[in-house]
């Protein structure tokens, strides 16, 4: 699977494409949701993991302008501010989230989920 990964903090993003690589996807990253939207338009992305507290536009602005791209794109809301409230609205959505820090079974299992769906 094509998977991008969008966060302001490049550790997070290293941890992230290394651990994504290793599982056999194609990984793609974005430090800001402009370059996140041009590699959405530019890749058929099947996945997008996405911070939502990032500088200038925020992950929140990335999820409306992702519903207007790609209805078959899953997204998994990668935050240390997801709380009980937020969780159940992205289920709702069809969203998946995966509160920060978090473990590398963690990261598998919301994978498994995505790809599951």
């Amino acid at each position: 699977m094509k998977v991008l990964v969008v966060d302001d903090e490049q550790l997070v993003r290293w941890f992230l494409e290394r651990a994504l690589r290793r599982w056999g996807h194609e990984v793609i990253t974005a430090a800001s949701v402009k370059e996140a939207v041009k590699n959405l338009r530019d890749n058929n992305i099947d996945i997008l993991f996405t911070d939502l507290k990032m500088p200038e536009e925020n992950g929140a602005t990335l999820l409306e302008k992702v519903s207007d791209l790609t209805d078959s794109l899953k997204v998994v809301v990668c935050s240390a501010f997801i709380t009980p409230e937020m969780d159940k609205e992205f289920r709702e959505k069809g969203l998946y989230s995966l509160k920060k820090p978090f473990k590398l079974e963690e990261l598998e299992n919301t994978l498994k989920r995505c790809m599951s769906r």
